[in-house]
Parts: C-alpha cells; sequence; structure tokens
C-alpha cells in the first residue's frame, strides 16, 4: 500500500510539473493522423503492457494487471514502472505470462509456443525438436484448436495459427524468438480488445522486447544434433540523443538436417524496432521484419505405416540423384522392400515436400497520453506474404511421360490495417473503447510443373528452384477479399483494493467474397472451385464478463464468462476445415447448413501464491456451436473431402497444479489436466449415419500430466521436465487412436561471471552464458502432430507425424 501512495506521488508530481508535454503529445498525434490519413477505418489497440523483466512469474492476477495499467514515462527507472504494474490488478484471472527468461532457457530458436506448451491444459506438438518445422508445428489449449485461438505480436493481429495461413503469418516468422519480451496468454475466454475474428478459446499476445537504453550487442551460436546450426545477433543503438530515440536491428539464421530422411530447415530472419519518446509519456514506434523460409517436410503417417513400416519412413528424397531413381521406380509401381507391409505404398512416400515462405511485415504505432486520465493508441500494419508449397505427385504423369509431376501451391497474401483505441481512467474505473479494420486479400493457386525422364536432366529443386520454370497445367485458382471490422467498449471496475469486475463487449463484421475461380476439369473431373459467392459473418454483442478477488493474503477467486464467434476461415483448395476450400457441389450442399462457428466459454479458478508454493486449480466449461470440420477420405496428394457442420461440443474440464520452493533456488512443480470434450450429435455423410455422439474430440487428450524440476546453485541452472499424454482420437467415431506417451528434457546453463568480471576486456563483455540441451531423454518413440491432412469418420487415416528422437545442443550466448 506504501509502494502505492508513493507511486501515484510521484506520477502527480511530475504532471503537474510539465503540462507542455501533453501539447507536444497532441501535437503528434495530429501528424500521426496525418500520416494514416487513406487508410479506410480505425480498430483497436489492445492494451500496450509495459515490458517488466520476469526473471519469477509472480501470479497471474499480477501479470494481468499489466494489461490495464497506464505504462510510466520512458524516463521512469524500470523498478518504478514495476511497482505501478503491481499497483493495479486486472479482472481477468486466466491470464498467464511467459517471460523472455522462460524462452532462453530453451534451445536457442526454439519456438515460443514449445515453451508455453509446458503449462497446464495446453499441449505443444512438433515433428522436430525446436517446434519450428511449419508443417508440423501445433498448439492446442484446453481442447481448442490453434486455429480458434487468435495470435497477435505488440497488439497487430497475425491471423489464423495454421499452416497455410490465409490472413496473417506464423508468429515465428513475425519475430525471433531471441527478440520476444513476453507471451500474455488468455487460458480463457480471449479479452475483446483482442484483434481477430478468431478467439474461441483463448488469446496469445507476442510482446516485442524495445530497443536498450544503452548501446550494446548480442550473439548466440548454437550447435546440435542433425548438424544444426542457429545463429542470432543484435545491435542496441541506445539512446541517440536527448529525447531518447533507441532502435535495434537483429539477424538470426535457423539450419537443421531433418532427423529422418533428406533435407534440411533453413530459416533466415531480419527484425527491427525504433522508438521515439514523445515527452514524457507518449511515443511513435515502428517495427520490420522480414523472413526466409525454405523446408523439407516430415512424410504424413498412418497407424497403417507406423506399425507396418516402422518409425523412420519417410520420402525418397535424399540429395542425390538415387533419391529421385527410386521415387521414380516407386511411380512405376516398383517399390523398396522397406514398404513390403504397408497396405498404401503409393501414399507411403513420395520423392519430396517442401515449404517456401517469404514474408515482409511491419508497422507504425504512436501511443500518447492526451491528458492526465486519456490515453490514446493507434497503430497502422501491412504485411505481404508469398508461398510456394511443393509435394511430388505419383499419382498424374508429366507431358514428358515421367509417371509423376511436382504439384506447386503458390498462394500469396496481402493486407493492410489499423486499430486505434482510446483509454480513460476515471474514480476506480479503466474504460477502453477502440476499432479494428483489415482488408485482406488472399490469392490461392496450385500448378503442375515437369519432373525430369531418366539421364535427361536434374529433378526441381523444391526449396529454390521455381524462378525460371513454367508450369505445363494449372490446376486450381481462386481469390478471396476480406474486409473484417470490428468495435469493443470495456470497463474494469475496481470496487474494492482487492476486487475488480470487469464488463466489455465486441461487436464484429466479416465479409468475405471469392472470384477468380478455376478448375482444372481434366485433372479434378467435372465441377467447379467455389466462385462468385460470399459469406458474411455479424455479432453485434459478444459480452464479456469477469471478476478477480483476493479475499485473503496470498489468495485469488477468479471467475470469467463469454461469448465468441468465430468468423469463416478460407484456405487452399482441399486443406482445411473452410466453406471456400470445397468444390462448387460441396459447397452448394453444404450451404443451407453452414453457420459461423460460437461458443459460451465459462471458467473459474483460484490460486495461492506464496514464498515456498504456488497452487492452482482452474475449472471451465464451454458450449460449442456450429463446429465446422473437415471430413476427409483417399490419398492425401488429391483427397475427397468435405466441410460439414458437425454440430455441438460440451467441453468441461479441470486443471490442477502445484509448485513447491522448499530450498533456495530448488522448484518442484507437478500438473495434472482432465477434458471431458465430446460430440453433442452423431453425423451423417453419404447415407450412413457415424456414431459421434458421447465421443472425445480428435487428435485431444482426456489427460494430460507435467512434472518438472529445476535448481539453481550460485551461476549454474540445471532443470528436467517430463510429461505423459494420454490416447487421442484419430477418427470422430474413435475407432482409431495414437498411443500414449511419456516424454523427458533435460537442461543445464551456466553463467561464467567471474570470468567476465576478472578479464580486461570486463568492461567491453556484459555477459557470457553456456548452455546444454537434451530433447526426448529417454529416446521415446511417439506420435507428435495430428489431423494436418484432416481427419476420417471412421478407420485409419494418413493425417499424423511422429516425434523427433533424443537430440542434443550445446550453445553459447555474449551480451556486449
Amino acid at each position: 500500500m506504501k509502494c502505492r501512495i508513493a507511486v501515484r506521488k510521484t506520477i502527480r508530481s511530475r504532471r503537474r510539473g510539465d503540462r507542455r508535454d501533453h501539447i507536444g503529445a497532441v501535437a503528434a498525434a495530429l501528424l500521426l493522423t496525418s500520416a494514416l490519413t487513406g487508410v479506410a477505418a480505425a480498430a483497436p489497440v489492445p492494451t500496450e503492457r509495459p515490458a517488466a523483466k520476469t526473471q519469477e512469474r509472480p501470479h497471474a492476477a499480477g501479470r494481468a494487471a499489466a494489461r490495464h495499467a497506464r505504462p510510466l514515462p520512458s524516463v521512469v527507472a524500470p523498478e518504478v514502472e514495476n511497482m505501478t504494474v503491481s499497483a493495479r490488478r486486472r479482472a481477468h484471472g486466466t491470464m498467464i505470462t511467459l517471460g523472455s527468461a522462460d524462452i532462453q532457457r530453451a534451445v536457442a530458436g526454439t519456438n515460443p509456443l514449445k515453451v508455453l506448451g509446458a503449462q497446464p491444459g495446453i499441449m505443444f506438438q512438433s515433428a522436430d525438436p525446436q517446434g519450428v518445422d511449419t508443417w508440423s508445428s501445433q498448439i492446442y489449449m484446453h481442447g481448442f484448436m490453434q486455429n480458434q485461438i487468435s495470435t497477435t505480436l505488440d497488439d497487430v493481429p497475425l491471423g489464423e495459427l495454421v499452416y497455410r495461413n490465409y490472413n496473417g503469418l506464423n508468429p515465428i516468422e513475425a519475430i525471433s524468438s531471441e527478440n520476444v519480451g513476453r507471451l500474455d496468454v488468455s487460458t480463457g475466454a480471449g479479452a475483446e480488445s483482442v484483434a481477430s475474428t478468431n478467439n474461441l478459446g483463448g488469446s496469445i499476445e507476442y510482446v516485442s522486447s524495445d530497443p536498450k537504453k544503452k548501446a550494446g550487442g548480442q550473439v548466440n551460436q548454437t550447435f546440435g544434433s542433425n548438424s544444426m546450426f542457429h545463429t542470432f545477433a543484435r545491435v542496441d543503438s541506445g539512446a541517440l540523443n536527448d529525447t531518447g530515440t533507441r532502435f535495434y536491428v537483429s539477424y538470426s539464421r535457423n539450419d537443421m538436417h531433418k532427423w529422418k530422411g533428406g533435407g534440411n530447415d533453413f530459416t533466415q530472419q531480419v527484425n527491427a524496432k525504433l522508438i521515439q519518446p514523445v515527452g514524457a509519456d507518449s511515443s511513435v514506434s515502428a517495427y520490420f521484419d522480414w523472413s526466409d523460409l525454405h523446408e523439407y517436410l516430415y512424410q504424413d503417417y498412418s497407424l497403417d505405416i507406423l506399425h507396418n513400416g516402422g518409425y523412420f519412413v519417410d520420402n525418397y528424397y535424399n540429395g542425390r540423384y538415387s533419391g529421385y531413381a527410386n521415387a521414380y521406380n516407386a511411380a512405376l509401381g516398383n517399390y523398396p522392400s522397406s514398404l513390403d507391409r504397408i497396405s498404401d505404398k503409393a501414399d507411403a512416400a513420395y520423392y519430396d515436400g517442401s515449404s517456401n515462405i517469404n514474408d515482409y511485415f511491419g508497422y507504425l504505432k504512436g501511443d500518447f497520453a492526451l491528458t492526465d486520465r486519456l490515453r490514446w493508441k493507434t497503430t497502422a500494419y501491412g504485411h505481404g506474404q508469398d508461398s510456394i508449397l511443393t509435394w511430388s505427385n505419383p499419382f498424374y504423369p508429366s507431358p514428358n511421360g515421367a509417371p509423376m509431376f511436382e504439384q506447386v501451391k503458390q498462394p500469396s497474401i496481402q493486407r493492410f490495417g489499423i486499430l486505434s483505441a482510446l483509454h480513460y481512467d476515471i474514480a476506480r474505473n479503466h474504460i477502453e473503447a477502440g476499432v479494428w479494420y483489415e482488408n485482406n486479400r488472399f490469392v490461392s493457386s496450385m500448378f503442375g510443373y515437369e519432373q525430369p525422364l531418366p539421364g535427361q536432366g536434374s529433378p526441381i529443386n523444391s526449396v529454390g528452384g521455381f524462378a525460371n520454370l513454367t508450369p505445363f497445367m494449372q490446376l486450381y485458382g481462386q481469390t478471396i477479399n476480406t474486409n473484417t471490422f470490428t468495435t469493443y467498449a470495456q470497463d474494469t471496475w475496481n470496487v474494492l483494493p482487492n476486487l475488480a469486475l470487469h464488463f466489455g463487449f465486441k461487436s464484429l463484421l466479416n465479409v468475405s467474397r471469392a472470384g477468380n475461380a478455376y478448375y482444372n476439369t481434366g485433372y479434378y473431373g467435372n465441377d467447379a472451385s467455389v466462385g462468385g459467392v460470399g459469406l458474411t459473418t455479424f455479432r453485434a454483442f459478444l459480452p464479456h464478463i469477469s471478476g478477480d478477488w483476493h479475499f485473503l493474503k496470498h489468495h485469488e477467486l477468479y471467475f470469467d464468462i463469454a461469448e465468441n464467434v468465430h468468423a469463416y476461415p478460407q484456405a487452399q483448395f482441399k486443406t482445411a476445415a473452410s466453406p471456400f476450400a470445397v468444390t462448387q457441389s460441396a459447397y452448394d450442399m453444404a450451404r443451407p447448413g453452414l453457420k459461423p462457428e460460437s461458443d459460451w466459454a465459462y471458467a473459474v479458478g483460484y490460486r495461492y501464491s506464496d514464498r515456498l508454493m504456488d497452487a492452482t486449480i482452474h475449472a471451465y466449461r464451454v458450449n460449442f456451436f456450429n463446429r465446422l470440420q473437415m471430413i476427409s477420405s483417399g490419398a492425401i496428394i488429391n483427397p475427397q473431402t468435405i466441410v460439414a457442420n458437425v454440430g455441438g461440443i460440451t467441453m468441461n474440464g479441470v486443471d490442477a497444479g502445484l509448485t513447491l520452493r522448499p530450498l533456495r533456488g530448488l522448484s518442484f512443480t507437478n500438473s495434472v489436466s482432465y477434458n471431458h470434450a465430446t460430440y453433442d450429435q452423431n453425423v451423417e455423410s453419404g447415407g450412413v449415419v457415424y456414431h459421434t455422439r458421447g465421443v472425445q474430440v480428435v487428435a485431444y487428450p482426456r489427460v494430460m500430466y507435467k512434472t518438472a524440476l529445476s535448481y539453481r546453485w550460485r551461476d549454474l541452472e540445471a532443470h528436467v521436465d517430463a510429461a505423459y499424454t494420454t490416447r487421442r482420437n484419430l477418427s470422430y467415431v474413435g475407432d482409431a487412436k495414437v498411443p500414449a506417451y511419456w516424454i523427458a528434457n533435460f537442461g543445464m546453463n551456466y553463467r561464467l561471471t567471474d570470468l567476465v568480471a576478472s578479464t580486461a576486456g570486463g568492461r567491453f563483455l556484459k555477459g557470457l552464458e553456456l548452455g546444454f540441451n537434451i530433447y526426448n531423454l529417454s529416446n521415446a518413440r511417439y506420435v507428435s502432430t495430428m489431423g494436418e491432412n484432416g481427419f476420417s469418420l471412421s478407420g485409419d487415416y494418413q493425417s499424423f507425424l511422429v516425434g523427433a528422437p533424443r537430440q542434443y545442443f550445446g550453445s553459447i550466448k555474449a551480451e556486449f
């Protein structure tokens, strides 16, 4: 209480001291408004959070408070900022924060979502140990799939968190993991201020680190199994003048061979961020990202392949001509003996598959204190993406007579948007209102490229060989234009110093229209692609109510209730549960039953936190309506797919966690999560009734158990963690399942503090750290990603991937 009073007095004295800062802020705001003239509309900026250090994570209420705490002037010392953040709580107890320290404990370059997967009720899967393989990376949160969880970076929407994104980009393509300041995660119903069209089950908000006020740099180098090589370098300018202008520029490069089969995963990325303070309590900032990704994909598995082919079946590509020769012979029906026991040998392995994704992404943001109580935040952003996504197709010949061709999807995204919001503090209320507008143009095209006859040229280089090639046919084409407009208003009322209530609502209008349709009847047969039609999602009032009560010292109770809607998704042809991604006849058949996915989500929880222990229990219920699912059959190269409204889902779940700290530096955590999510109705398809009612949803386990032990002694830190995941359904009726598994990991870090201090260059070298990590400590064989090709109503289907075996990594990090 004394800290809170001291901080408020500091703020008052600063505000009385220089009213001219507000005049400068208003002038800068007007300049920014002029710069943004011509953008069609405005949109909401979720509350910006101060970049507080998170060496140790406080309870969720303390972290959530930062979401609505007014940022202090940039000249205020960090410790004062932290005091202000802790002085105000937000009524959203479902919030958790993952700090940069948590992310940096993992192998350098690791997907932050993989680190988030250690939290109760959250499951992350990937075929590679870093979680950066975009085809296989997948996250679930309390039974919700990743395309039902919203993601943003510094409030800017990143779109749906899926491989073939149509309205954004993967977070690892938007920011290097070393530049992530923290993740603010709502495991409940999300937040109405978050700019998204899909937050049915929560939100993940990335916050980039700010440029440092002192000039410096950082270099990280990591080596590992399968010729893994990760480099990261960052330079901070420090304050360049009396106003505090500062920036950073970073470059990262990640290269790792696949752990089975041929090829590698390669990514390079540039990030830059600039902050220009305006007066004492306002700023203008800009961010830029360029990402260049090229990766060979792991082949999809079925239970048949797993049981009869083993753990190391993959595509034929091996970097030599022999790989192409084996694929060529297989396309003629001459398969290697390693596939003898597999029933579908043709689909067990292709020549290759790859992803090539290039992104340009950036924003310009203004954050202005217009008065002592009123803030205005506006962000304008833009994003462009070009992709080349390939699979070798052994079921259709090239014009030269070769028995296969390269099937290439070449989608592109062009989008721009603007967010704007006002934040007003009066009495015990923090009031916000804002808008978000985005225009998105998604072009989905697919072509066929000729592969050579033996001895008549080299096979296509699928990770960079298309610039000078001309396709021999177009298979599919479609352009979808989408306009999205949302508004929100919310009020957090601090009824008592230890009790806060939150009331808010969101309105959503999303209009999409498909055109420029092309459909190759010679390849697909008689039909057409969806074109000349549109779908509209409109909800005028989506309420959100929550409460947070600290009724005794160390004790917290919270609840959260919200209604949400998912605008009709888009996708490339036959790749996801989108009404636009099927044939025109399938669309016409499904159209009468199509409705946007929506839900009511309820959560209640209790949290206890003190020096020796943290304990939490979180219970939730979701009533899910109009669940859209892609139902697939046939070969994954050209499957038979329909998008069906499988009706409702009722989900009840609970997480329980306990962390003990009996000794200084020692922490022992255990958590268990239970999820009972079942379909409410049976599904009829082709005149057959499939009994899905009461069956656990596909891909998500009923029980997860996680444990972690960590110890820090002086400059040495070590940790070991393990997780158990029960069986998961591969089919809607539950007659095909993947087995349960255990997986464990180990890591240690050592800071060479004494060495740095004793060297002659100690004033230049600020820090030096060594790291060692082992992934999959017991070398377990397990099923990771599921449903990348959809799910079958009944029986086995080639739509999962297996996880990486044991991997070793060593790293060195230097700060200047």
